[in-house]
């Protein structure tokens, strides 16, 4: 459309805020009036030409056909468009026949809005229209509002016509009165910085975006367009995409019909997007209101396209409940498979912590897309995150499963660093993912990551935290590196750099590294005696028995309310189990009958110190045998934990004999790529005996991780990077995972050079000499 023509009719439209709203409201509560009166005047304007047909229909209805209740696809054939309004009033007549009293246009205004279709009145109430049109009316304001969006000397309908003075005035397309809305937007949430992030993504982000997902395809656009966004906020993604395709005047010209869908969490934001919607002619009922994560509002539904600027660092806690049933999940959305380490198949979380839930959103649109059965062209995503989707969480984790998820399908085309500060209301670093199912064959098993952080022009004047821009030339230049998917090196401290990297370099093996058990063994006095109290309750249980002595196990009930107070007032913070178990009879006869075996077992014994456990385990053994004592597996291990500590120079703690033989021997062998000799490696020592294999305990506080490149071999790493510095050391098989994450300061760091020491000399000695003429010149002015 005419620049001129846009920026005047915005320039008018952001008037009328000072001219009448001035003291009525503040001004950050300027756009709950400017925005719904916008959109209720060009609804007006579209429907004017047809509102006599309306009428005609509405009095047939009535008279004639004698319905009960309005046929709608009749008055929407009156109409023209998926809305229509049946009360008599339009708001020029609204204007034109308004006295002094405004109870009576407010009366008049009520009954126009409560005219219009389902559809509209949706919007009038998520606007809440209604309580601003009252508020105007207390405030005598809202004729002058109504005078200003009805004035003859600006056009917001789709017709030429003329001003009073004779001149011309353009007709405004339903794509003009998008970029008139649509700017709006953009200066209101200028004007309050702590929304702007929330529901507004800079036009040049998007811009962006819609160059790397639709440029790629643009010779190969289906003939139907579907495009998405499941946090679309305002609709400016869903609307600039269309804008992009559908420009006249733009590269890309989509010949067939774009369908645009999106959802909302947000009440007025929905309605301005449902809006815009319905502005420009898109249907309004593909935009839906509610949680994108509590809901699959489009279940069944693919999309060609996908763009979006989902929140993060925002908790997804409240929600949770519809994604999972304590560890299963039961949304299907984020149910993925993954093989582990020895090839099989395994249900995996694919939930990221409940403080941040944007990966959720990725993975909708991952659900989302077409499969190539339905569609040669698949889809393609564009999907904006800051930098903790790269690389938070651990192998195994939600946010890691889902890294690797999207990496070993290979969706992931490209990872675009946009610089600090672009964003309204952050200054961190954001990141562009950009996915697709149908990669070009030079793509296929490869990731590209673009470092754009240092290519941009700053702002003349900061908008909130945004100080910078990309110019039309920074996001050619972006594309330009994008499709030709090659390595650039940045040059100076300006510019843009490229890396291209195999899917397998961002995976890797978190080994767990294993050593023995090494334990001394004596039993004595002071080591049983803590037998006495509950391992969880041992703090109260101490207290009540130094108080109160022999009459825990008599008396019990007697110091029941001491020794609940006592806790209480040292805050232990005790549940209801826990408080009922301290109190109970049972509790304390448990810790005495154990006291009472373990002094048994020491009179047997004696106070001899054992330099090897597995002697001391079997004496022990042999000895609650002999007096026909059973233990139930817990408190045997609570008599042996009191009486051992770990010393570097014991023996090692034997585990058990495991049997190794034939094909299961083969297969491991194959997995570990070692040969037999090597088992120790793993924790299996050969016995001597063919296939019997001794396991050592392990030693938990020397346990140790290692991070082994998926390229690596893990027993080559283990032999190269830990066994000459822990002989005795082992990979345990059990606990192999696989994670992935992206480190973008690891590809693209480049480092600087400290400043010289003359160099800082000089600037210290400078400042001292600045700072002592300050000092001087305050003391000849005192």
């Amino acid at each position: 459309m005419n620049t001129a023509v846009h920026n005047k009719l915005v320039s008018f439209i952001w008037s009328i805020a000072d001219d009448c709203l001035r003291d009525v409201y503040v001004r950050g509560k300027y756009r709950d009036v400017i925005l719904p009166m916008v959109v209720l005047r060009r609804l007006d304007a579209l429907l004017e030409p047809t509102k006599d047909a309306v009428m005609e229909e509405l009095a047939f209805q009535r008279d004639e056909a004698q319905f009960t209740e309005w046929d709608e696809s009749g008055l929407r054939q009156a109409s023209g468009y998926v809305f229509y309004n049946t009360s008599e009033w339009t708001l020029q007549r609204l204007h034109d026949t308004a006295t002094n009293s405004q109870q009576i246009l407010q009366a008049n205004f009520e009954d126009y809005l409560n005219g219009f279709s389902t559809n509209v009145k949706e919007i009038i109430e998520k606007f809440k229209l209604k309580s601003q049109v009252r508020h105007m009316a207390n405030k005598d304001v809202l004729l002058n509002v109504l005078e200003k969006f009805t004035s003859p000397y600006i056009n917001l309908t789709p017709f030429e016509k003329a001003d009073p003075d004779g001149r011309k005035l353009p007709p405004l397309s339903n794509l003009g009165m998008g970029y008139v809305f649509e700017e709006l937007i953009r200066k209101f949430n200028e004007e309050n910085n702590e929304e702007a992030g929330e529901h507004f993504t800079p036009r040049e982000v998007i811009d962006l975006m819609t160059h790397v997902i639709f440029e790629p395809v643009k010779d190969n656009l289906p003939p139907v367009i579907t495009i998405y966004d499941p946090a679309c906020g305002s609709g400016g993604m869903l609307t600039e995409s269309q804008n992009f395709i559908k420009d006249e005047e733009g590269e890309i010209r989509a010949t067939g019909d774009v369908h645009l869908f999106g959802k909302e969490i947000n009440d007025e934001t929905y309605a301005i997007c449902k809006s815009d919607m319905m502005i420009k002619g898109n249907n309004p009922e593909n935009i839906r209101v509610g949680s994108t994560l509590s809901t699959d509002e489009f279940a069944g539904m693919n999309f060609n396209f996908m763009l979006s600027n989902p929140p993060y660092g925002k908790s997804w806690a409240s929600e949770q409940k519809y994604i999972k049933d304590g560890k299963d999940i039961i949304d299907p959305r984020f149910q993925i498979k993954l093989k582990d380490y020895w090839g099989t198949d395994k249900d995996e979380d694919a939930t990221p912590r409940s403080s941040d839930g944007q990966l959720l959103f990725l993975m909708e649109m991952v659900n989302k897309m077409k499969p190539l059965s339905q569609s040669p062209t698949g889809s393609r995503i564009a999907s904006v995150h800051n930098g903790s989707s790269l690389f938070t969480g651990d192998a195994g984790g939600g946010e890691s499963n889902i890294r690797r998820y999207l990496i070993e399908n290979d969706w992931l085309e490209a990872i675009i660093q946009l610089p600090n500060n672009m964003f309204y209301n952050t200054g961190i670093t954001t990141y562009i993912w950009v996915l697709s199912n149908n990669k070009a064959p030079h793509r296929q098993g490869k990731v590209q990551l673009i470092d754009a952080g240092q290519l941009y022009r700053k702002l003349r004047k900061n908008l909130g935290n945004k100080n910078c821009e990309f110019s039309p030339e920074h996001i050619r230049e972006i594309v330009n590196v994008y499709e030709q998917m090659q390595a650039v090196e940045l040059e100076g401290d300006e510019g843009i750099a490229s890396k291209v990297f195999d899917n397998a370099d961002f995976g890797y093996y978190k080994v767990t590294i294993e050593r023995p058990k090494r334990l001394r063994a004596q039993f004595s006095a002071e080591r049983i005696a803590e037998l006495r109290f509950d391992k969880a309750l041992r703090e109260p249980m101490e207290w009540a028995f130094d108080q109160f002595g022999e009459e825990v196990y008599t008396h019990l009930e007697q110091h029941e309310k001491a020794i609940l107070d006592y806790a209480e007032k040292q805050e232990l913070n005790l549940n209801a189990k826990q408080a009922k178990a301290l109190v109970s009879k049972d509790t304390w006869q448990k810790g005495l009958d154990l006291l009472n075996t373990a002094t048994e077992l020491m009179l047997a014994i004696g106070s001899e110190e054992y330099h090897d456990f597995n002697v001391f385990r079997e004496q022990v053994e042999a000895e609650l045998k002999a007096r026909k004592i059973k233990l139930s597996a817990t408190e045997k291990k609570a008599i042996l934990n009191a009486v051992t500590w770990y010393d570097a120079s014991a023996e090692k703690v034997e585990k058990g004999i495991t049997k190794l033989t034939g094909e299961k021997l083969e297969k491991l062998l194959e997995y570990l790529g070692c040969e037999e000799s090597q088992l120790a490696d793993f924790g299996y020592y050969a016995t001597g005996k063919k296939g019997e294999y001794l396991e050592y305990e392990t030693e938990s506080d020397l346990r140790d991780t290692e991070n082994v490149p998926l390229k690596d071999n893990i027993y080559d790493y283990f032999q190269r990077e830990v066994k000459p510095h822990v002989a005795e050391a082992w990979i345990s098989l059990d606990a192999i995972k696989i994670g992935y994450e992206i480190s973008f300061n690891k590809y693209f760091y480049r480092h600087k050079s400290l400043r010289s020491l003359e160099e800082v000399s000089h600037d210290i000695l400078a400042l001292e000499a600045e700072s002592d003429g300050l000092i001087r010149e305050i003391l000849t002015l005192a």
